[in-house]
């Protein structure tokens, strides 16, 4: 595709996204996008952070495979998720599950930095050379278990999670600053919701359940002992959290028999 065609599929995915945000506003509280967020969507290439054989698919909304069981999210989700975490220019952000890079991108135009963490090696060293060709020199990678977060940069103004545990690391509550906000996927496999945690300055932790969603389950988690104590419904006691079979990032419905249909075009791409 040419660079003319790339830009009319971008223009077309902010029109749908906005037209998503309106259709579940009742849902999510949020009939529209901040402008600053909508114009980072409107300036990241997702194309270049995607598997060369999804490039033509590239602003459709839908997830698409980027190998190893992983997917990048749809652009409806990117854009609500960075949407929910508010963040100024002066904020520095933690992110955990880079992928190919798409997500810290758009946080990298948002942001003053970006600390990301991606647990798969080879997505890592991927997502470090799509991002340098972006120019987002705010950006950070670390390949390690994001579970743990990132403390030696500790406390993050806000924190943002591409992969669900079945209840929110402490370890990423602990690093969040007071008056941070946290937006995470959390639940069992087949019961997953959006969580956006708030910190406020008296120490206490809110959260707030935005809508259901299916992303992958985040890896390498301690396993949940037979019993124990919790916070809230979505917040482990320290060293509490189960694990649970990877699954593909996915949103909508239809999106299974989409991104199968996708593969199968990949590999007769590919074969050819």
């Amino acid at each position: 595709m040419r660079a003319e065609e790339f830009e009319i599929a971008r223009r077309r995915m902010l029109a749908e996204i906005s037209a998503r945000a309106v259709q579940l506003r009742e849902t999510t509280g949020r009939a529209a996008f901040d402008e600053r967020v909508m114009a980072a969507m409107g300036r990241v290439p997702r194309h270049e952070f995607v598997p060369i054989e999804f490039q033509p698919f590239a602003y459709t909304n839908i997830p698409l495979p980027i190998g190893f069981d992983k997917t990048i999210s749809q652009p409806y989700i990117v854009a609500l998720m960075t949407d929910l975490l508010d963040i100024s220019p002066d904020d520095t952000v933690l992110e955990i599950g880079t992928g190919l890079g798409y997500q810290s991108a758009i946080l990298a135009q948002l942001a003053r930095k970006v600390f990301s963490i991606e647990i798969i090696e080879e997505l890592g060293r991927q997502a470090k050379q799509r991002l340098r060709r972006q120019g987002c020199t705010n950006v950070e990678l670390k390949i390690a278990n994001g579970y743990h977060g990132w403390s030696e940069h500790a406390p993050f103004d806000k924190v943002i999670v591409t992969a669900a545990p079945d209840l929110i690391p402490p370890p990423l509550i602990q690093q969040l600053k007071a008056g941070g906000k946290l937006v995470i996927p959390a639940g069992l496999p087949d019961a997953q919701t959006l969580i956006l945690v708030e910190k406020p300055g008296n120490g206490g932790v809110t959260t707030k359940e935005i809508l259901p969603v299916r992303f992958s389950q985040l890896e390498n988690l301690p396993k949940l002992p037979e019993s124990g104590e919790r916070g809230d419904r979505w917040c482990a006691a320290p060293k509490l959290a189960s694990i649970h079979p990877q699954r593909l990032l996915l949103f909508s419905g239809s999106a299974p028999m989409v991104v199968t249909m996708l593969c199968e075009k990949a590999w007769r791409l590919r074969a050819r």
